[in-house]
């Protein structure tokens, strides 16, 4: 598995405690998911009809050309989170991706029997992946 570290030592992870770990060590992070990722923003703001969605993590992979969105979830897999997520690479797509890049790709990271694990990932050249809070 691939070590998150947990600096504060938090006992309750919600999805904005994960994100922030996360943060803390993006550049750590970035790499656990392999070569070429950079970091675009974290609550990437984006409006989709008349409210305003906030995406959890946004990347950039230089090899793929392509955006990353990444969706932290505390709980299992739900088909909302995939249809939220589609939604949200849609609008990456139709909004910021330029015609020379690729599609965007979606990662959605779940929690699973205290492990934090790849549960859903839009492209097969990413390999899934366990994470572990050290």
């Amino acid at each position: 598995p691939i070590n998150i570290k947990n600096k504060n030592n938090y006992e309750v992870i919600s999805e904005k405690i994960l994100q922030k770990i996360i943060l803390e060590d993006i550049e750590s992070f970035m790499k656990e998911l392999g070569d070429s990722f950079s970091f675009i923003g974290s609550e990437y703001k984006i409006r989709i009809g008349n409210s305003y969605n906030y995406i959890d993590l946004l990347l950039y992979n230089i090899e793929f050309n392509c955006y990353v969105v990444i969706e932290l979830k505390v709980t299992e897999l739900k088909k909302e989170h995939i249809g939220q997520i589609e939604v949200y690479m849609n609008y990456i797509d139709n909004n910021l991706k330029s015609i020379n890049q690729n599609k965007t790709i979606g990662i959605i990271i779940i929690k699973r029997n205290n492990k934090f694990i790849m549960e859903y990932c839009s492209d097969k050249r990413i390999l899934s992946k366990e994470y572990q809070l050290i």
